[in-house]
């Protein structure tokens, strides 16, 4: 009877109260009750049934409205489950996790302080180290909703992330990885007293398996040949292997790099040629010439594209000889990606699959502004793609078992072997 009336009274004040206050007042009641000995199978019954039940509160509020119900107020929907483990106290339980069709969730109640979020918080440890304005942290502190916070709790913070990312950073790397993407984005740092754009280098491989993962991330100088054969030697020496191409913008050293170290083709990122190609032309002319050099993405084979980019070169050569002259320059290494399956050209022509993740890590950094220095820049960037490298663990391929069979083991397309 005693523990019949306990359950009643969790249920009844998980319906009156909010899920904040509901799951701080029931995980201390479970907590007493867990340690006098109560039916663990029971506790693990009503943790379940409060987690569900929070799950949904959550979701509910994203997505504007209850599940099955149509409302003009709806932000978004429901798109599935993953499965996740949540051990406690009273033993592991199974929670099925909503997802959504734009966006991410993960429950409040899971991680009281997600990982990315506590890298933010030591970047801020940082700055008071380094007597950066105290009124520009607090400031900060406010606009991550974090108070009370003292420099111990700081601190252990900060050894926990170190911990978490230097792992998740020097993990082995298992299997052949055919694809690898890199690209770098650009976050400020002090450096001796003065501003500097650093580059946050960023890669990421789909393996054999379908599955990405992100395989590295640094900080360096993007254009030096030594930091690119450093960076990816050092995928290396944790078991990278089976590379055939990297996509990355138009880096000399990148390119020298990956045929030395994983004897790879490099693709460069055809929306960044575009972008260059651009730069040529005067404002009136790009409408008519964008079209033409769409034409040669749209054939469906590489000698057609190649055929097709000749054309488009002579029909332009009068009219724009500095575009025409990067364009005879850059056929092979920008079209080498249509020697792979048809099923990959979406995804390796470019680095758009890199655009989101670099999203990320610039809208984090916005808060913070100014780095303390380089080395506070990747707990916080490590911190952010551990979370998305757990996201992917549990989604769908990204590629398809069938279509990464198609990659032969004969050696990887030269840009001199598909030259016309």
């Amino acid at each position: 009877m005693v523990i019949a009336s306990l359950r009643l009274e969790f249920e009844l004040r998980h319906l009156t109260l909010t899920p904040e206050t509901t799951m701080t007042d029931e995980r201390m009641a479970l907590i007493e009750l867990i340690e006098k000995g109560a039916d663990a199978d029971l506790i693990r019954d009503m943790l379940a049934f409060a987690a569900e039940r929070l799950m949904n509160l959550e979701v509910e509020a994203l997505t504007g409205a209850p599940a099955g119900v149509r409302s003009p107020d709806r932000l978004n929907h429901r798109n599935g489950y993953r499965e996740r483990a949540w051990d406690t106290r009273a033993g592991r339980i199974d929670l099925s996790i909503r997802r959504l069709r734009k966006g991410s969730y993960f429950p409040a109640f899971l991680e009281p302080r997600r990982t990315a979020e506590k890298a933010l918080t030591a970047v801020i440890q940082e700055a008071y180290v380094h007597g950066i304005s105290t009124r520009s942290v607090d400031d900060l502190v406010k606009a991550m909703g974090m108070t009370g916070i003292s420099k111990s709790q700081v601190s252990r913070l900060c050894e926990e992330i170190d911990e978490r990312v230097d792992a998740f950073l020097s993990r082995p790397i298992e299997g052949e990885w055919p694809y690898l993407w890199i690209d770098a984005t650009y976050l400020k740092t002090r450096e001796a007293g003065r501003i500097v754009s650093t580059a946050v280098i960023l890669a990421v491989g789909v393996n054999r398996d379908g599955r990405r993962e992100v395989l590295g991330i640094a900080t360096g100088a993007s254009e030096a040949e030594p930091f690119w054969t450093g960076f990816l030697r050092s995928r290396a020496d944790r078991g990278l292997r089976g590379v055939k191409l990297v996509i990355a913008d138009d880096h000399k050293g990148l390119r020298a790099a990956a045929t030395r170290v994983f004897h790879a083709s490099h693709q460069r990122c055809r929306v960044h040629w575009m972008r260059n190609a651009m730069a040529h032309l005067a404002p009136k002319q790009r409408p008519a010439v964008v079209a033409m050099l769409k034409t040669i993405f749209a054939q469906d084979t590489a000698e057609a594209a190649r055929e097709q980019w000749t054309s488009v070169a002579d029909a332009l050569r009068e009219r724009c000889p500095k575009l025409v002259e990067l364009m005879d320059r850059s056929r092979e290494e920008v079209l080498i990606y249509m020697s792979f399956p048809r099923e990959h050209w979406g995804q390796i022509a470019s680095t758009n699959p890199l655009e989101r993740l670099n999203g990320e890590i610039k809208r984090r950094a916005d808060v913070v502004g100014i780095f303390p220095n380089d080395r506070t820049v990747i707990p916080l960037a490590g911190a952010l793609m551990l979370e998305q490298n757990d996201e992917w663990a549990v989604s769908r391929r990204y590629m398809s078992l069938e279509s990464l069979s198609a990659l032969s083991n004969d050696p990887v397309p030269r840009l001199s072997a598909v030259t016309a």
